[in-house]
C-alpha cells in the first residue's frame, strides 16, 4: 500500500500554498496526498465579495485545487480567525488522522502571529497524540504518524528553522497551476503577493538546496534527536 501524506492547515490557502509542492512530489513518487482545512478562510474576503460567497468560492478552488494534484480535500468548517483550541478540535483533526493513516503530516510551525495558525500547531500535536492513543475509543483504530514537519510559511517565521529541503522541481508547474484556482494567489483578494512570494521561495530554496526548485521544511524538535549505540 502507498503511503500517505496529510498536510493540515488553518485555512486553504496554507495548506496549497506552503504545503502543496510537497504533496505533489510525494504523489508523483506514488504516494497518496490529503490536504485538510480547519476553516474555509472565509473572512478573508475582499470588500467586495460576502464572507460567505468567498468561503464557497475556497471551497470549490481547494476541491479543484486538489483533484489537479491528485490528492483528497478534508475540510472542517470552523469559523475563520476563531479556530478554537479546543478538545473537541483536536479530536476532530484525530479522527481524520485515524480515517486516512497518514505516514508523515505537514502543518503549521508555532512560531506565527496568526491566531489560528498558532491553534492549529496545537491542534494538530494533541490530534497526533490521540491518534496514536490506543486507549482512545473513536470510530477508527489508532494511528501513530511517522514524521511530523512543519512548513515554511510567511505569517509563521519566528524562529523556523529548515533541516529538510524536498526537490520540486518536476511538479513545481502543477503546483503553481493548482495554486492559481484561488484568487488570493491570482491577487484578486488586494492582499499579500502569495504567487510572486511562494514562486520565487521555491527558486531560493533551490539555490540553497541545489535543486532547480525545492521547499524547506522544519522538522519536530522531539525528532531531531538520534538514539545510537555506536557511531
Amino acid at each position: 500500500m502507498a503511503n500517505t501524506l496529510m498536510a493540515i492547515a488553518a485555512h486553504p490557502g496554507d495548506a496549497f500554498f506552503t504545503m502543496g509542492g510537497t504533496v505533489a512530489q510525494h504523489i508523483q513518487n506514488g504516494g497518496n496526498g490529503v490536504f485538510v482545512s480547519l476553516t474555509l478562510g472565509e473572512k478573508g474576503a475582499p470588500a467586495n465579495i460576502p464572507v460567505e460567497r468567498y468561503g464557497e468560492m475556497q471551497r470549490a478552488a481547494s476541491q479543484e485545487a486538489a483533484k489537479m494534484l491528485g490528492a483528497e480535500f478534508e475540510l472542517l468548517t470552523y469559523p475563520d480567525a476563531e479556530l478554537p483550541f479546543k478538545d473537541q478540535a483536536a479530536l476532530a483533526v484525530c479522527d481524520i488522522i485515524r480515517q486516512h493513516k497518514p505516514d508523515i503530516v505537514i502543518t503549521h510551525w508555532s512560531g506565527s502571529w496568526h491566531k489560528d495558525h498558532q491553534n492549529c500547531h496545537l491542534l494538530v500535536r494533541d490530534a497526533l497524540f490521540y491518534a496514536a492513543l490506543k486507549t482512545m475509543g473513536r470510530k477508527d483504530q489508532p494511528h501513530t504518524v511517522r514524521k511530523l514537519f512543519y512548513a515554511e510559511n510567511w505569517e509563521d517565521a519566528d524562529n523556523f528553522k529548515p533541516d529538510t529541503y524536498l526537490d520540486i522541481s518536476s511538479v513545481v508547474e502543477k503546483w503553481l497551476k493548482a495554486c492559481d484556482a484561488y484568487p488570493m494567489w491570482r491577487g484578486q483578494t488586494g492582499f499579500f503577493r502569495y504567487n510572486d512570494y511562494y514562486s520565487s521561495l521555491a527558486v531560493m530554496r533551490g539555490c540553497l538546496s541545489g535543486f532547480r526548485h525545492a521547499v524547506a521544511l522544519m522538522s519536530d524538535p522531539n525528532e531531531r534527536v538520534s538514539r545510537v549505540r555506536t557511531l
